[in-house]
Parts: structure tokens; sequence; C-alpha cells
């Protein structure tokens, strides 16, 4: 089975690359469940429930979030309300939503996904490694299949997370710092693994936003109005192919394609 995995979502502009860009991507990698992060769906921070709603409408089966999950008061009902819509699982009890569903494939297969966040140079939460042994106990024979989203500022805190999970979960795919890395593997059990999975947003921008501000703003050091960018927009994410008698990674590959790009084009 195969299973496409979109980097962070920055705003209209992402939302647009999605709009173009899922359908001739899924066909053409013939994926069976697409994976979008939405941490940024909503104006470059958070995500409103029409734009969830709009991001599920055109493709994604799952729509992973992060730091500024509960950034959209609107967002905290539908968080209850919506399965497909995960927030991270080692958020403290309480919190709106759930971080892990089990969802059924066009050909019958289960996949399970899940997301957390980090801790190191982000707000504290619950540890992430415990978090994951006790969802891991819970969907024991469930399914073999597991996809991580591990949205976390450090590289250290994923690299760690995917050699604790090699073997045990199908792919830790990183997301947040919306910069693609280069450094996707299967590790030594078969998990595949990749640090970051990038930004889907407008391509010429720092992070998505306005490159003008943002420069303003390191060189003054004053506080300013960020804004997001404008422009053509890139989608960025992975493919990540399973077997699905194992639950064990047989290959990732890198996507990086401008929402202007013919998918499957020579």
């Amino acid at each position: 089975m195969k299973i496409l995995f979109v980097g962070d979502v920055s705003g209209k502009p992402g939302r647009r690359a999605c709009e173009k860009l899922l359908g001739p991507l899924r066909d053409h990698y013939a994926a069976d469940l697409v994976v979008v992060n939405g941490e940024n769906a909503a104006g470059g921070i958070g995500i409103t429930k029409p734009t969830a709603k709009s991001l599920l409408d055109i493709g994604a089966d799952v729509i992973t979030l992060g730091n500024h999950a509960f950034a959209k008061k609107d967002i905290h009902s539908y968080l209850e309300q919506e399965p497909r819509i995960l927030r991270p699982a080692n958020y403290p009890d309480g919190a709106p939503g759930r971080g892990w569903g089990v969802f059924t494939t066009a050909n019958g297969d289960d996949i399970a996904v899940v997301n957390l966040v980090g801790r190191v140079y982000m707000t504290a939460v619950d540890c992430p490694f415990r978090c994951i042994d006790s969802i891991l106990s819970e969907l024991d024979g469930e399914t073999r299949t597991t996809l991580i989203d591990m949205h976390a500022e450090a590289t250290s805190e994923k690299v760690a997370l995917g050699w604790y999970l090699d073997g045990r979960v199908s792919a830790v795919i990183g997301t947040h710092t919306h910069v693609q890395t280069s450094d996707e593997r299967v590790l030594i059990a078969g998990t595949a693994y990749l640090s970051d999975a990038g930004m889907t947003g407008v391509h010429d921008s720092v992070l998505g936003l306005d490159r003008k501000l943002v420069i303003e703003r390191f060189l003054t050091q004053t506080p300013g109005q960020f804004a997001l960018a404008e422009g053509e927009a890139t989608l960025q994410g992975a493919v990540v192919e399973i077997d699905a008698a194992t639950g064990h990674a047989l290959s990732i590959v890198r996507i990086n394609v401008r929402e202007t790009d013919k998918i499957g084009a020579d």
C-alpha cells in the first residue's frame, strides 16, 4: 500500500496547491491514503472548520495538526465531531479532539495515523515517546500499518523518535519547520523516516510568509505584522510504500512540485 503525506499547508496559497495537485498526485502514485498536515491552513496559523472541510473535500483522507492546533476557536468543537482531523495525541487530558485514529482504505486495509508534537523548543506537553508507547499498546493487533506525524522543532528529537520506533511503526515523518529535509530512508528494522516533509505554500517566501516583512523584522528587531506571501505555491511531502503483510516500509520518496507542474509529464 502507499501513503501520500503532504507537508504543512500554509494559508490560502497552500490550500490552492492542494486543490490543484492532490488528485493528480494520488492518481500518479496510486496512493491508498492521503494525509495532510493542516497546522497552518487558515491564514498561516491554525485551522478553522471551513478550511478543514475544504481540505477534506479536495482529497485529504486525514488532517494532522501541531502546536497551533487550537489557535482558532471554532475548530475546538469540530475536533470533537470530525474523526478525520487529529491534534497531537500528547496534549494533556481534557484537550479537545483525538490524537490518533484507524482509517480504512478503499481496498479495505486499515492504517493507523498518529499525531505527536515535540517538547524541545516547544510549549510543554506530555512525553511523545511514552505517549506513542501507550497508543501502540492499545493498537496491538488492530493493524500492522502505522504512520506518525511528529510535529517538532528539533531534528534530534525527530531522529531519536524514528530510531525509538524503528520496526514498531511503518513511518515517522516530521513536520513544523516548513523546510524539507533530504534524509529520507528506510531505517534498519523497516520504518520509513524523514525529518521534515516541508511546506505547501508560496515558493518564494520565508516559510510561507512575505519575505520582505520577515527580513525587516530581522533587520530592526522590532515587532511587526507578519503576512502570508503571494505567488506560485509548491507542494512538498513524501510517498511511503508499505508491505501490508508486515507493516514494514519498502520505500520513501520525497515530493516537491509546483502548483503549475503537470503531474506525470516527462
